[in-house]
């Protein structure tokens, strides 16, 4: 199945962070798209499972993008100092946060807390966020979670309500 993928942007974003913030992103979607990849997706995507599955399938990957495993300090000035995103990738003076989510994407809005980690971080402007494009539940039905994500994170994006993040880059798998 073919990664979903959308890009939600302010109005204004600044061009030269944002074209390398979207450079990487293109890596990370072909990587995603490809069939080994998909395959090992399939294969930890499944009831009751973990994020870290997926997370050990980019591992290699995001590290060769540039990424950092749960980069510690970026939230030191504040009072949960100790959050970390899954992955950090410095973007000149700016960066970008990646997080991996699976079973509790919206059941615990783990999309939202993602977003505002990235909105008071000092130290990224941009959001990396892979999602299932579909979870299947307990009782067997099937939650469409990326075109969830992609509706609750959409109205940060637009001018009365923008916040300290230029861009969202969202990933089904």
């Amino acid at each position: 199945m073919p990664i979903e993928f959308a890009v939600l942007h302010k109005d204004d974003v600044e061009q030269s962070p944002y074209k390398d913030a979207q450079e990487i992103a293109i890596r990370l979607r072909l990587f995603l798209e490809e069939d080994d990849t998909q395959r090992l997706i399939r294969e930890r995507h499944v009831l009751g499972a973990s994020s870290a599955g997926i997370q050990d399938v980019i591992l290699q990957t995001a590290s060769q993008l540039g990424f950092e495993s749960e980069r510690k300090g970026l939230f030191a000035t504040y009072a949960v100092s100790a959050l970390r995103p899954d992955y950090y990738c410095g973007l000149g003076e700016t960066g970008i946060l990646l997080e991996v989510e699976r079973g509790k994407t919206i059941a615990n809005n783990m999309d939202l807390l993602d977003l505002w980690k990235c909105h008071i971080c000092e130290h990224a402007r941009y959001l990396f966020l892979l999602v299932p494009q579909v979870r299947p539940s307990a009782n067997g039905s099937m939650i469409r979670q990326f075109a969830y994500v992609h509706k609750r994170l959409a109205p940060f994006f637009e001018p009365k309500n923008y916040v300290n993040v230029d861009a969202v880059f969202l990933f089904g798998y």
